[in-house]
């Protein structure tokens, strides 16, 4: 059988349909370029908000122009059945649940370009009143450490160099088999070979008692240097709403401890911009925060009521105002992005090349997971000493020395 993949949406669900393509191909499937030429295409979906669902339905529509549909991710659980048809069917999130306890264990990793990380959990903790993802993942499940260490070595067997290990919340990791995420970060770095190790996304409910430890273990030179925390909102009311279970000054202690001890570490998080119950003063705080804490990476998205959540019926501000916020805080993270990457100029850094970039270029990564792109076309996970030359808006430019 020949099979189409593409997949949207967090490193968690990339991680998932990549390994079910690699299962199916370790399983006779020959993998093809174009949706025209398979008999069946796999996507992997995200409904995180109202445009990205309404994008996966029109794309799910167009490939089953081509051929039978098979429909991963988030969105069969929030689709009321609506998808089922002839050409098109989905695992539904029950069925995708029991990878978390056998089925994605030992999956040989066949096709190293379509594999984008490990998953390690299933689900969370949280019970956040906007969030879909939890409704579409469930509560939370984790894979035995020996499973997840046992496929890491299946992929640096694959020569692949950089270990990302994804879930909705990786700081939730193992505390439903008493052996949590700081260890999990010790089993992988006890495997003896050369990689770098990015750990993805925790929320700070979780992050704040493992924080001590994690740092501990980030001190090794294999795990990049790289914090995502999602805070959402800098004021506390509107936190409480959210039902986030932690306040702004969590993320605060989290950031400090980290900054502490990587002063030159890369910290991310993520804002939720017009939430219902926002105002001028709760935009003063995000704000102020982000001034704060000045994390490198700040990705907003702008409030979307969705389905099965508490928050689906409330009356969000008005769209001027949120669009206001936004183009505020844009403004803000251009600036302190800029400040850093200025701040590294005439530098020297040790990078690894994880990717392709333009004609003539190739993209590495440094200790901190910040960009740098150099010139030629050099082999993926080489490992160069490069000086910053230069800098874009969003990247890094070095020279070989």
């Amino acid at each position: 059988m020949k099979i189409y993949f593409e997949s949207y949406g967090c490193t968690l669900s990339k991680s998932e349909a990549g390994l079910y393509v690699n299962k199916m191909i370790s399983e006779g499937a020959e993998l093809v370029k174009k949706p025209d030429e398979a008999d069946l295409s796999v996507i992997g979906t995200c409904v995180v908000i109202k445009h990205t669902q309404d994008k996966m339905m029109s794309r799910i529509e167009d490939l089953s122009r081509n051929s039978r549909v098979k429909v991963l991710g988030c969105l069969p659980s929030v689709s009321g059945g609506s998808l089922d048809s002839e050409k098109i069917e989905v695992l539904q999130p029950k069925d995708f649940r029991s990878f978390y306890s056998g089925a994605l264990d030992d999956v040989e990793i066949r096709e190293p370009s379509i594999f984008d990380g490990i998953p390690i959990n299933q689900g969370c903790t949280g019970s956040c009143n906007y969030c879909i993802s939890r409704v579409a993942r469930g509560k939370l499940v984790s894979r035995s450490p020996g499973k997840i260490v046992n496929q890491i070595r299946m992929q640096l067997d694959r020569g692949i160099r950089e270990v990302r290990i994804s879930s909705l919340d990786t700081a939730a990791y193992g505390r439903d088999l008493n052996h949590l995420l700081p260890e999990l970060v010790g089993d992988i770095l006890s495997i003896d070979s050369q990689f770098m190790l990015r750990v993805g996304m925790m929320e700070p409910k979780n992050t704040s008692d493992i924080i001590d430890a994690l740092l501990d273990r980030m001190d090794e030179t294999r795990v990049y240097k790289f914090l995502h925390i999602p805070v959402q909102s800098g004021d506390d009311r509107i936190l409480d709403l959210m039902n986030r279970e932690y306040h702004a000054q969590a993320f605060r202690d989290i950031v400090r401890k980290f900054r502490s001890r990587f002063p030159d570490g890369t910290i991310s998080t993520d804002i939720i911009s017009g939430y219902h119950g926002e105002d001028e003063d709760s935009f003063r705080l995000t704000e102020e925060l982000l001034l704060e804490t000045r994390p490198e990476i700040v990705n907003i998205t702008r409030f979307s009521p969705r389905p099965y959540t508490p928050d689906y019926e409330s009356k969000v501000p008005s769209s001027n105002l949120v669009k206001k916020w936004t183009r505020e805080y844009s403004h803000i993270h251009k600036e302190i992005l800029n400040e850093r990457l200025e701040s590294l100029l005439g530098s020297q850094e040790d990078i690894m090349i994880t990717e392709k970039g333009k004609p003539g270029t190739s993209v590495g990564r440094d200790s901190s997971y910040r960009p740098v792109v150099i010139e030629g076309e050099h082999e993926l996970y080489r490992r160069l000493h490069v000086e910053i030359v230069e800098h874009a808006d969003t990247y890094l430019i070095g020279k070989i020395l």
